[in-house]
């Protein structure tokens, strides 16, 4: 039997199962050498694609440092309005181009612009800080304005001073009065961290200013970006986000109606009805490993923060927009007492007013506490924005409930996000 192993035709058989087997083998080996190749080529080609596109953010923010320190101003600059836009129910957008001709300088998407407006039947100007609604590079600045209603339980109230003054009374050719691009809720071009971007009703324009930005610069970093209003009425650049997510595949688009009308249609008007919220996080995000940028009415962001904290989202990683009294985060007044007693009482003197009034606590600021008292101190955005409300601190020391968007100088002190540390005497 053994024999027949020898016979020609099984050793020519058994040499070509034995060469099959090794050619196999040296195949197998081969594809796995070239899988290994091509993950590593891969690799690189993404770590040069990585670098290549820090590369060209760190240029672009050497160009805006560069453009910041050659174009922009101090004090008061006059715009003229080139273009005035319908957007929504009640939501006009102000195309805002310098009447001087000269350039604008580059800004951080999210910034505010802050006005001096000169509304008739107003004794002073008066000062309001609106977001930028557009990414930076152009020739124009635009914010994009929603007119403020009547309180709902106080229908007889007159609506907002300022939103309604460039909603109904300011016209192309119009001039205006503006400060520089200013504000500490921005962007960070430079990273490329997956980021989640959160409008509520007119709080959409910061966060698409950014959204505006990281398209036009090439970014493809994980993009999503929820918009929460009542229904088509209220969604301001909706043909503009629906263009973008079509073009941008890194660009998530999630959009929330509460009250949506008859003719709004799901998946087409809007993809989710109810509110934005972390239920809606839960279900359409991967994961929470995002940084989340929010602005919107106080009460959606206290329950979107509120949320994200719940759901582990590190502190650091939730940034938000501040604007009005409301959205400030306040510390309690007996913050400083751990046994429940009453806050400290210090004396607060108005040197001007020749007051001086004992401080409790009860007010959530300097600014509210003259008032309470019958002191009239000059404001605008009630939360560190503007300088509006800069008043000479004469002595002691304050603290400052949320950081400034830009910190005042030795000596002064925001009243309007500010609190004493002990007795103090404000120039007021």
């Amino acid at each position: 039997m053994l024999e027949g192993l020898f016979q020609p035709e099984f050793v020519q058989i058994a040499g070509i199962v034995i060469l099959v087997v090794a050619l196999g083998q040296a195949l197998f080996s081969v594809t796995g050498i070239l899988r290994r190749s091509h993950a590593q080529k891969e690799h690189l080609n993404d770590a040069r694609e990585y670098l290549r596109s820090q590369t060209r953010a760190v240029l672009r923010e050497a160009k805006r440092r560069e453009d910041l320190f050659e174009h922009s101003w101090n004090g008061i600059r006059k715009f003229e309005v080139s273009r005035k836009v319908l957007e929504a129910e009640s939501v006009h957008s102000l195309y805002l181009t310098p009447h001087d001709g000269k350039p604008l300088p580059p800004f951080h998407p999210g910034q505010f612009l802050t006005f001096s407006l000169r509304i008739p039947n107003q004794s002073k100007p008066v000062i309001r800080c609106y977001s930028l609604s557009d990414s930076f590079g152009k020739d124009y600045f635009r914010v994009s304005v929603k007119k403020v209603p009547p309180p709902r339980d106080r229908p007889e109230l007159a609506p907002g001073l300022s939103s309604s003054y460039l909603n109904d009374e300011v016209f192309e050719g119009d001039i205006l009065d503006c400060k520089a691009p200013s504000g500490n809720f921005f962007l960070d071009l430079t990273r490329d961290r997956p980021v989640v971007l959160i409008g509520g009703g007119i709080g959409i324009t910061p966060v698409l200013s950014m959204l505006n930005a990281l398209c036009e610069t090439g970014s493809r970093q994980e993009i999503w970006f929820f918009l929460g209003v009542r229904n088509s009425r209220e969604h301001v650049q909706k043909s503009h986000l629906e263009r973008l997510a079509a073009e941008f595949d890194n660009v998530k688009l999630n959009v929330c109606y509460s009250d949506p009308i008859p003719e709004d249609k799901p998946n087409v008007d809007y993809q989710h009805q109810g509110r934005v919220g972390l239920d809606l996080f839960k279900q359409v995000l991967p994961s929470n490993n995002f940084d989340f940028y929010i602005c919107g009415p106080p009460p959606m962001m206290n329950a979107v923060t509120e949320g994200l904290a719940q759901w582990g989202v590190p502190e650091d990683d939730v940034h938000f927009e501040a604007f009005g009294p409301a959205s400030v985060k306040k510390k309690p007044a007996d913050e400083s007492k751990q046994d429940g007693s009453a806050a400290a009482a210090f004396a607060v003197t108005f040197a001007r007013s020749q007051k001086t009034v004992t401080w409790d606590g009860t007010e959530a600021s300097l600014l509210d506490f003259a008032e309470a008292n019958g002191i009239a101190m000059d404001s605008g955005c009630r939360a560190g924005n503007c300088g509006s409300c800069i008043t000479a601190l004469k002595s002691g020391n304050v603290e400052y409930l949320n950081e400034p968007g830009s910190m005042p100088e030795t000596g002064s002190c925001l009243t309007c996000i500010s609190i004493p540390q002990g007795d103090v005497t404000l120039d007021a």
